[in-house]
């Protein structure tokens, strides 16, 4: 029996199952290593504008804390619900031993539509949120950041509730801040960044050049369109690009810097263009050399990874693929190079780290100096997987995955079960 469920949860399971029978991890082993440490319910009622009182569930699951603190993102959405929640958490495990960081996984969210919201409504849901999740989080225990729904602004807002509890500035509880609020330079594009760089060594890889190169790009939010900017800087052209609101396709190339602008004014890509609409599930097979699934888990099935034209598939999201995906591309490893979630969108908690370490610090870095080491990680660890691909003759997820559980159980193993 279990709390959680779900087709999410059920993926994360699904997954560490392939991992766990390819380490031939014992099975009294497996359910100490994959079942989360911790997770938490709370209500979170909120004063609406016309005067009613409204309540919204949230939640925190956090994964292990063998390695340090947990680290992950807030999410405010409807999708969320305790199992995807504690799958998410469970992905950012392996995500932050495979690159490296002291941490364990974590997650958390608040089951709400966020647009729905008034600013005011949305400062008080997220002030009440942390407010309920004070007991329970800490610099040394789990450290919260953005994700789908959350910005820089709730951040602050989190932040700045967690400080008036201690009676003092404590920065270190949150990542994804604003620079004036002890934020880092960087931080905001750090995972499009690490999807476009990582993207960029593959198509050197493969010979390709990059102004003859194209990319289609699901979701548009921070990580899609951070990604469309940094891939069209070095001469890569964005065909094709969706956000919730639909999708468009130019074969000759979509400016931009006009479609950012537009969603920065509008909030998505809605009325940009009727003449350039596309199918948004289509878009994932046209031909491309890179394709980015930068929304939301589990949108490639089977099916679509059996009609994928890409050359290079970079998991923006976390669990874009299904495991039934994952066997077709198995097959396919020749046509597509599979640079997987927990390498491909690892920027982000790499540059939440250094913005971690900063606040702890008191010492801040140059936005040159937190590239060059988010880029210097990302290096090793794609480097790391490739190698072990190799080795073990297995794909580039379960080469990933391998390394991270194998820290993981290293750590758990080396200090013993307590008492």
């Amino acid at each position: 029996m279990t709390v959680y469920s779900g087709p999410v949860f059920e993926m994360a399971v699904n997954q560490f199952g392939v991992i766990a029978d390819h380490l031939s991890i014992p099975h009294d082993e497996r359910a100490r290593l994959l079942m989360p440490k911790r997770s938490v319910t709370v209500s979170c009622p909120i004063h609406r504008d016309d005067g009613t009182i409204a309540v919204f569930e949230g939640y925190r699951v956090q994964h292990h804390l063998t390695l340090g603190p947990t680290k992950g993102g807030t999410r405010f959405a409807t999708s969320v619900d305790l199992g995807e929640v504690a799958a998410l958490a469970i992905w950012m495990s392996w995500k932050c031993a495979l690159v490296g960081l002291p941490y364990g996984g974590a997650k958390g969210g608040v089951h709400v539509d966020p647009t729905s919201l008034s600013r005011t409504e949305l400062e008080g849901l997220s002030r009440r949120y942390m407010q309920e999740m004070i007991p329970f989080v800490g610099p040394h225990t789990d450290v919260m950041a953005p994700d789908m729904g959350t910005n820089e602004q709730v951040m602050a807002w989190f932040m700045d509730t967690y400080s008036m509890y201690q009676g003092k500035t404590v920065t270190e509880i949150v990542t994804g801040k604003p620079v004036a609020s002890g934020g880092t330079l960087g931080r905001r594009e750090a995972t499009g960044r690490g999807v476009a760089y990582l993207a960029r060594r593959v198509l050197g890889l493969k010979s390709i050049n990059f102004n003859d190169a194209t990319a289609v790009i699901q979701g548009f939010g921070n990580v899609g369109s951070y990604t469309a900017i940094e891939l069209a800087s070095f001469g890569v052209k964005i065909i094709a690009v969706s956000d919730h609101t639909g999708a468009l396709y130019d074969a000759k190339g979509l400016d931009v810097a006009a479609l950012v602008a537009h969603v920065g004014k509008h909030g998505s890509l809605a009325g940009y263009s009727n003449e350039l609409q596309y199918d948004p599930v289509g878009m994932l097979t046209l031909p491309c050399d890179v394709l980015v699934p930068a929304a939301t888990e589990r949108v490639i099935d089977a099916k679509v990874a059996a009609q994928l034209q890409c050359r290079i598939l970079a998991e923006g999201a976390n669990g874009p693929t299904t495991p039934d995906a994952d066997l077709v591309l198995e097959q396919r490893q020749d046509a597509i190079f599979v640079i997987p979630d927990i390498l491909c969108n690892s920027g982000g908690v790499v540059v939440s780290y250094f913005e971690w370490v900063q606040d702890l610090q008191q010492l801040f870095w140059e936005e040159e100096e937190v590239m060059h080491r988010e880029y210097k990680i990302l290096d090793r660890a794609f480097d790391q997987m490739v190698a072990r691909a190799k080795r073990d003759k297995v794909s580039h997820r379960t080469a990933a995955m391998a390394i991270g559980v194998e820290k993981v159980r290293a750590a758990k193993t080396t200090r013993g079960l307590f008492p």
